[in-house]
């Protein structure tokens, strides 16, 4: 038996991270390849920017500071976060990402976990398995405005659909 070819390498270039992104949230770049054992996410806090509070309870995730400012919170401390900072926050933590205020820069990250199963597949189809780790799937691809139900269908600003 022959084990499948592996994947081809993905790169992102600063051009591509550093990007200003619309909203006050917004993905700027998503791992695509539907084959992959990983989820990885740049994301974009405008000045200001929160992520709310929210809790994975199957997945932990990586976070590592690329540009600009802000703070990690969970409900036991508060991290400061600049370039460079990395956090692992295990499955189950409650955690709250802020960017800077209103006179910084705002706050581009990655994110890196195990991928999500697809919608009916596993627990968190249709289960209540806890909040995607990032929160990306309430993310409009149109205006960048998150939704405050997890369990909204479209943009409450644009009216654009939301995909998974």
């Amino acid at each position: 038996m022959n084990a499948p070819a592996p994947a081809a390498p993905v790169f992102v270039g600063p051009e591509q991270t550093a990007a200003v992104g619309r909203g006050q949230v917004s993905v700027l770049w998503t791992l695509g390849d539907r084959t992959r054992d990983l989820d990885a996410d740049v994301i974009r806090l405008a000045p200001g920017a929160s992520t709310g509070e929210h809790t994975e309870q199957e997945f932990g995730v990586l976070l590592t500071v690329l540009t600009g400012t802000g703070a990690l919170r969970t409900p036991d401390a508060t991290w400061r976060l600049t370039p460079g900072a990395l956090a692992w926050l295990p499955a189950g933590i409650s955690r709250c990402v802020d960017a800077g205020d209103e006179g910084d820069e705002g706050l581009v990250y990655t994110t890196a976990h195990r991928r999500h199963p697809l919608p009916g597949s596993g627990p968190l189809g249709g289960s209540d398995g806890g909040e995607p780790v990032c929160l990306l799937d309430r993310v409009c691809a149109e205006c960048g405005s998150l939704a405050a139900e997890r369990d909204a269908r479209y943009c409450a600003r644009c009216g654009t659909p939301l995909t998974d």
